[in-house]
């Protein structure tokens, strides 16, 4: 059978309004609120998490990483290991953030009740707008959309970006409060070609 790109124009000609529609309605100042609750608990020593179950929980790990590139050092808890033992990385204190498409998932349910139970701050991120995790959210970050792109509007396609770009925003506040130069981050990244690039950069005196 040929292969077309008919589905492929119709994913991206979705993609790009669900993207910029989303962006308009972004609320800013939760994303403030968010920052301003993880820098409380950074001054009083304590620590960031980053939970999701299913596609949101590589959203998870790559939050945990950039974040820990630019001055927020950020752990990774898996959901389902959280109610196995894992839970005992979290203190009292200590800022988790919990990704989840609709905002319902019985998985992170018991996970986001065992952290409160341990007194952790809770940044939700969701597309469920009425949702559970709402409810039990600290500081709630709307990340919904309309459509995924595709015939079935099931697998999380455009619902993960919109997840990736509130936390992305997030992530450029933390920076900001961090005051992150160059000379900090090559600290943290001295390797491959990005590292090179700030090295090289340095030489030269820039």
């Amino acid at each position: 059978m040929e292969i077309t790109t008919k589905k492929l124009d119709a994913y991206i000609d979705v993609l790009q309004p669900e993207i910029n529609e989303y962006i308009k309605r972004m609320d800013k100042s939760k994303i403030v609120e968010a920052c301003e609750v993880i820098s409380e608990s950074k001054r009083k020593h304590g620590r960031v998490h980053v939970t999701g179950v299913g596609k949101p929980s590589h959203v998870a790990e790559y939050i945990a990483a950039l974040n820990s590139s630019v001055g927020t050092p950020t752990y990774y808890l898996d959901t389902i290991e959280a109610i196995h033992g894992s839970a005992g990385q979290v203190l009292p204190g200590d800022v988790v953030i919990a990704i989840s498409n609709s905002g319902q998932t019985e998985e992170l349910k018991r996970t986001v009740e065992s952290l409160k139970r341990l007194e952790a701050k809770i940044i939700g991120v969701s597309g469920g707008e009425n949702s559970w995790l709402k409810d039990q959210s600290t500081v709630f970050l709307l990340a919904g959309v309309n459509q995924e792109g595709d015939d079935l509007n099931k697998p999380p396609r455009i619902s993960i970006i919109a997840e990736i770009i509130v936390l992305q925003c997030l992530s450029i506040l933390l920076q900001q409060e961090e005051q992150i130069d160059l000379d900090k981050y090559y600290q943290w990244h001295p390797g491959g070609a990005l590292g090179e690039s700030i090295k090289n950069r340095k030489k030269v005196g820039l």
